[in-house]
């Protein structure tokens, strides 16, 4: 019994961090599960616009003097203002054709975006420190010690994961996203612009991963590599859980972020790896992921 309780204890701080780290894979996703659901582009520059939206909120209160909380909205508009132009002028042309042109483009987007990140601010992590009232929220578990902003992120993430859910599934501008998709012509005719939806829904997913860079700011330095840490494990979590699929790609997330926490403890090495594992037999069980439609 004894022994139980202490694998237990073991375990838990890192089950914890993993499920903060979940919250970062499905917020993550989430931006690219609904740019390739609703457009059907592979963005690939998604890890970069992460990382721009760690850097904006970084330089709007090292230049400005703005704090965390108006960064945490300013950010996300800032970031995603530029993901607009990015579909306005490049990635609205390739629409209608292979897939492997929009990811060629996203990708060619990520180095320029990294490239100048790098150039202009070095390759050294910038810190940027929480606001103080999450010390407020501070939990002791036992012997371990959990920020409260970490617990802040989880709420964050979660909270608006649910609601960009429930906005597309289950509200009229989720049906109108769904159904020029599938139907443009169809849409165009009710008088629905649909080029200005698509355009705002490549914004929005950008936005997203902008919010999810300023939630990892005061966690990770903020450098030009920290997107490209994430975006190949993001990159499986959606096709894990289904590209396209947004439910998926939440429930992944926060699964596979547990799955390497409990990993970490058991199989340290193998933690790292685990998730390609699991990508590689949901591609050779289940092709379409877990819940994609085949």
């Amino acid at each position: 019994m004894e022994d139980l309780l202490f694998e237990i204890q073991l375990a838990l701080p890192q089950v914890i961090l993993g499920v903060i780290n979940g919250a970062f894979y499905a917020l993550l996703s989430l931006g690219l599960a609904v740019i390739f659901g609703m457009l059907n582009v592979i963005n690939f520059a998604h890890g970069a616009q992460f990382t721009l939206g760690a850097f904006v909120a970084w330089m709007l209160l090292s230049w400005l003097g703005i704090g965390y909380w108006p960064a945490l909205i300013l950010a996300p508009l800032i970031v995603g203002a530029i993901g607009v132009a990015m579909e306005r002028a490049m990635i609205s042309r390739l629409y209608r054709i292979d897939h492997l042109y929009g990811l060629l483009l996203t990708f060619g987007c990520a180095l320029v975006i990294e490239g100048v990140l790098r150039n202009n601010f070095g390759s050294s992590g910038q810190r940027y420190a929480p606001p103080r009232e999450f010390g407020a929220l501070d939990l002791e578990l036992g012997d371990f010690f959990l920020p409260g902003y970490r617990v802040w992120v989880l709420i964050a993430a979660t909270t608006v994961c649910l609601a960009t859910w429930l906005v597309i599934e289950k509200t009229k501008v989720g049906s109108y996203l769904r159904a020029a998709t599938e139907r443009p012509q169809l849409v165009q005719a009710f008088g629905i612009n649909v080029p200005l939806m698509m355009t705002l829904t490549y914004g929005a997913g950008v936005a997203l991963a902008a919010f999810a860079g300023v939630l990892a700011a005061p966690i990770y330095s903020v450098s030009p590599a920290m997107g490209a840490n994430f975006i190949i494990t993001v990159f499986a979590v959606v096709v894990i859980g289904g590209m396209g699929s947004i439910a998926g790609s939440i429930v992944t997330g926060f699964m596979l972020g547990l799955i390497q926490g409990i990993t970490e403890v058991f199989w340290p090495e193998a933690s790292q790896t685990v998730v390609f594992v699991i990508m590689a037999i949901v591609l050779l069980t289940r092709p379409a992921g877990l819940f994609g439609r085949a």
